[in-house]
């Protein structure tokens, strides 16, 4: 356990799990690995999609508009989604599968009606900080070790930003699932991360070290 090193957990919530609003094909086959991963760590943080229930991303806020259609949020083109991980739902829980014990801080994401936010450190206009970065710094962690859902949005915006913010940053690629509007999205998402400076590695490999 190296001080200056944690764990992300992006979004493990009902939601994106099976029988969830805006569920994620197999995403709960990612939670024992994230357990098990979680006892190597000393730092552990997660990110929680938190969403008013008038947020702009839901179809269901945009009269005649439909699930996966765009529309202009504020200068913004945003795909519309189902609406999801609204405030106080059992949607928006952290799954009971994952043994939240271990997590020493959420920060919440999606709460400004005006703008969606996939990232954990920023919303998609990047106007407003989640604190997640700030709290890194505090603590002197330079590399973080990213898992969750969803590869293909939330996820690798998180990793995008960290990599941005010059932070050493690991995905496990077996702790997290795609949404995968079209059939290849997960598998490019790896690519841009990967070509972005992100280290793409399995759980086996961390586990064998």
């Amino acid at each position: 356990m190296n001080d200056n090193e944690a764990l992300i957990l992006v979004d493990i919530q009902n939601d994106f799990l099976p029988g969830g609003a805006l569920a994620v094909q197999n995403g709960d086959t990612i939670i024992q690995v994230v357990n098990e991963l979680a006892k190597s760590f000393k730092h552990i943080f997660a990110t929680q999609d938190w969403h008013p229930a008038n947020h702009g991303s839901f179809a269901s806020n945009h009269q005649g508009k439909q699930i996966g259609e765009f529309v202009d949020l504020h200068g913004v083109q945003q795909i519309l989604w189902p609406a999801h991980c609204i405030q106080g739902t059992k949607g928006a829980e952290f799954s009971q599968a994952l043994q939240s014990a271990y997590i020493q801080k959420v920060f919440v994401k999606g709460t400004n009606p005006k703008v969606d936010s996939y990232s954990g450190f920023y919303d998609n206009n990047k106007m407003e900080s989640t604190g997640l970065l700030l709290h890194l710094q505090a603590l002197n962690i330079d590399t973080v070790f990213m898992v969750g859902l969803a590869a293909d949005y939330c996820v690798k915006f998180t990793v995008l930003d960290a990599l941005e913010a010059g932070l050493k940053t690991y995905l496990f690629t077996d702790a997290t699932r795609g949404v995968n509007l079209s059939a290849h999205d997960t598998e490019q998402a790896f690519a841009e991360m990967e070509s972005k400076g992100a280290v793409l590695i399995h759980s086996k490999e961390w586990a064998n070290k």
